[in-house]
């Protein structure tokens, strides 16, 4: 087997082994057997390709385009020319692809359901880092650089999970990694023919071969190599913080940080909501009997989308505190709007599992049993350290508001900081959007008939059709299209009547929940997945939230909406109907507190889909910087090389004092910068040869010009008279003799060349050999330390007497 087969084969296998950290968090292993397969592919691509041309972009080239085309047969091909060949259409659907990946990310929680948008992106992602290995590893013959896209491909899994990953697939990601560089060891050694044993430069008087005892250099190296890569990949996911939200971020029960929030799995509108309107089969998943007069007005909330960025809308980063016995009263609600207090007794499917425990809206009290947070801004109930509803009873007191048409057309201004936070819209929405708000409402004496005109224009008269097949889509432009075709579910009418009441300065928000489901024959109403709902929530000062319908043939439209229809007065409530298998506890939830450390009402943050990690005052100054920090230093990562070579070069070049030793070592230190940097050009330094003879090689190499080549011979005698001279004296000007040579090889270079010379300079590996040269050191001092003998005898002799 040649050593490009074996590097090819290293990468292919480095690559997989690393890719094995994110099996935890997809669900299935089909996807990790495509990305196999496509990996093994574009090895034998690389491997056919070095073979008939020995032009390395050639080859990368080829290995992208085959890649390509891989990615569009498996996820294109109903787009693409004979089902392999990438056209518009086709890119345009892997884009579509890749942003409804971005946006499954940011909702489901581990393990997260392998969807064609979640396949694309971890599979694309591994043949994307299988190719660069794959270039650096056997095109550029560089296995150790190659390292870096291997660490970012396990720092994803580990910084996505709480802790990192798991140790299996740590030892998994290195091994592959020191595979990698055992192929690179013995694909080099195989063009020097047998090593066999020598004086050791590096330790003079020790024996390198077999014949010594010892281990060969080789050998040698490669230990220390391996041992300093386990060290920082045991230190890299360390240091990286847990991200918080979307993917992933349901870690199951007990692995709270005691901080109180609990992990929170959010509901996706886009995902969850199409998803389950379309189910073959409408499966139930609560039941609930109540005492409200008219239980198809009672419509259940799970949370509320505050928060309009452009590309989505999503629930703010709130406070969670523990459940309070009575819930506070609601926000804008007055004494002069009539409400009636009702009970409604819930027992959810084991079959239903949900972060947020769906309420009717604004619940009062709630009983149920479990770790349970109370968000006070939403009026959510949301679950601490994997709480879910799964097979969940409890019972909710709630208030019917039954405001009058007079009593919202009357209502006063809203306050400065709702009108601040629920009337924002993004700069990327576009001006159709609030040209035909307007254009809607032109003539309406205030906020409120603004509102119904709103509704019904979506509901009746704007040409609306109900359809759940039609792409789903939150952002300014889905809004703009959905104006324009004129065609959607409740998600396009709740989220374009609530952008569109924004830009008209009307407070608005999105609740997310269940319509009220369907009356039973025993009394009771059950809940399916089709009943899955969005509406647009309103404020009016001394009414709260209020309720609106814009989606067709979905729901009811609220009695305060419709014309010449009376807001009836509810009679006095009774008791709930009594069945046993349906009845929870009264008792209302007990959470556990904060740690002492945390703080009542300071424990964890409601997240939202695809909401990041709190930053407002629920979130330690720690936790932030540290935030802060990793995200400024994680695309410094793959300019580490660079970075260090330009350190080491100033350090090289810097002032070393006036004595003779100083300018010995500024000559020496000179000389080394000009032969790193030919080894970057590719120059690979030949520690056999004198420096007039390496410079001469330089030269030749590096095809320098008349003034560069003359630099390096200047050099190169000044570093003669430091090694050879009684009284050396070093020619002057050997700063500007170092750039002109660097300038030299950079000219006489190609931008391949020079490119690779800049980001992924060669001689950096001197810093791995320094640390490795360190390790050593301070292995055999601690080795040969006074006593360690007399140790070593004692610990024998206690084994043999125990054993």
């Amino acid at each position: 087997m040649s050593g490009r087969t074996r590097l090819a084969l290293g990468g292919g296998a480095a690559t997989l082994l690393a890719g094995g950290a994110l099996l935890p968090l997809v669900e299935g292993a089909g996807w990790f057997v495509q990305a196999a397969l496509l990996l093994a592919v574009q090895s034998g691509v690389g491997a056919l390709a070095r073979r008939l041309s020995a032009a390395r972009s050639l080859t990368i080239a080829c290995q992208a385009l085959v890649t390509l085309g891989l990615l569009t047969l498996l996820f294109a091909r109903d787009d693409a020319l004979l089902g392999l060949v990438p056209g518009p259409q086709a890119l345009m659907r892997l884009g579509e692809l890749l942003v409804a990946g971005g946006e499954d990310v940011g909702t489901y929680s581990i393990p997260a359901p392998a969807t064609d948008g979640i396949r694309l992106l971890v599979v694309g992602g591994m043949v994307l880092i299988g190719l660069a290995v794959d270039a650096l590893a056997v095109t550029f013959r560089s296995a150790a650089p190659a390292g870096l896209p291997l660490l970012a491909l396990y720092s994803v899994a580990a910084g996505l999970t709480d802790g990192g990953a798991a140790w299996p697939f740590f030892v998994l990601a290195a091994a592959g990694y020191l595979l990698l560089l055992l192929a690179e060891g013995r694909d080099r050694l195989s063009q020097w023919g047998r090593v066999f044993g020598g004086g050791s430069s590096r330790f003079p008087g020790r024996a390198n071969g077999p014949a010594g005892g010892g281990t060969s250099p080789p050998l040698r190296t490669g230990r220390r190599i391996g041992a300093v890569a386990l060290g920082l990949a045991l230190v890299a996911p360390a240091a990286l913080p847990a991200l918080d939200g979307g993917l992933l971020a349901d870690r199951g029960p007990g692995n709270g940080k005691g901080s109180g929030g609990g992990t929170i799995s959010a509901v996706n509108p886009l995902v969850s909501l199409q998803n389950n309107l379309n189910q073959p089969e409408d499966r139930e998943v609560l039941t609930y009997r109540t005492n409200a007069e008219d239980p198809q007005g009672l419509y259940l909330r799970i949370l509320a989308l505050d928060e309009f960025n452009g590309s989505e809308w999503r629930s703010s980063t709130r406070r969670l505190t523990d459940v309070p016995d009575r819930l506070p009263q609601p926000t804008g609600l007055g004494r002069d709007v009539a409400v009636t207090e009702i009970r409604t007794n819930f027992s959810a499917s084991p079959s239903y599992r949900q972060t947020y425990l769906p309420l009717p809206y604004p619940a009062t009290e709630v009983g149920v049993d479990g770790r349970w947070r109370y968000e006070p801004e939403g009026r959510t109930l949301v679950g601490d350290e994997g709480q879910t509803t799964r097979g969940a009873q409890y019972e909710v007191g709630s208030l019917i508001v039954e405001p009058t048409a007079a009593q919202l057309a009357a209502a006063g201004p809203p306050p400065q900081d709702v009108v601040n936070e629920y009337t924002r819209v993004p700069d990327s929405l576009p001006r159709v959007v609030a040209e035909t708000a307007r254009s809607v409402t032109q003539g309406a004496a205030n906020a409120y008939e603004q509102a119904v005109r709103l509704q019904d224009w979506f509901a009746v008269q704007g040409g609306f059709r109900y359809d759940t097949s039609v792409a789903s889509g939150t952002g300014s432009s889905a809004i703009a299209r959905f104006l324009r075709d004129k065609e959607g579910f409740c998600v396009h009418f709740s989220f374009t009547m609530a952008a569109m009441a924004r830009t008209l300065g009307i407070p608005a928000r999105v609740a997310v929940g269940f319509a009220p489901g369907t009356l039973k024959a025993d009394g009771s109403t059950s809940v399916g997945l089709r009943d899955a709902h969005a509406w647009p929530e309103l404020y009016f000062e001394g009414a709260g939230w209020t309720r609106f319908e814009p989606t067709p043939s979905r729901g009811n439209a609220p009695s305060y909406t419709v014309p010449e229809t009376p807001s009836g007065s509810a009679s006095d409530p009774a008791q709930p109907s009594e069945d046993p298998s349906a009845e929870p506890s009264s008792t209302p939830s007990t959470v556990e507190s904060c740690p002492p450390q945390g703080g009542r009402g300071e424990c964890g943050a409601s997240a939202a889909p695809g909401a990041s990690a709190p930053s407002g005052p629920g979130s330690s100054l720690g936790s932030v910087l540290m935030a802060v920090l990793v995200a400024a230093l994680v695309p410094a990562v793959p300019l580490l090389p660079l970075l260090l070579r330009i350190r080491i070069r100033n350090r090289r070049l810097g002032s070393f004092g006036r004595t003779p030793a100083d300018a010995a070592a500024r000559t020496l230190a000179a000389w080394r910068e000009i032969t790193d940097s030919a080894w970057d050009h590719g120059i690979a330094p030949d520690g056999s040869l004198t420096p007039r003879k390496a410079a001469a090689r330089i030269v030749r190499a590096g095809g320098l010009d008349v003034a560069a080549a003359e630099a390096v011979h200047r050099i190169a005698g000044s570093v003669e008279q430091v090694l050879y001279a009684p009284e050396p004296r070093p020619a002057p000007g050997q700063t500007q003799d170092v750039l002109a040579v660097r300038a030299g090889l950079w000219a006489s270079a190609r931008r391949g060349a020079r490119l690779r010379a800049t980001l992924l300079p060669r001689s950096a590996i001197r810093v791995m050999w320094g640390v490795s040269d360190r390790w050593t050191s301070l292995r055999e001092r601690w080795a040969a330390r006074p006593g360690r003998g007399a140790w070593a005898a004692r610990l024998r002799r206690v084994t043999r007497r125990h054993g």
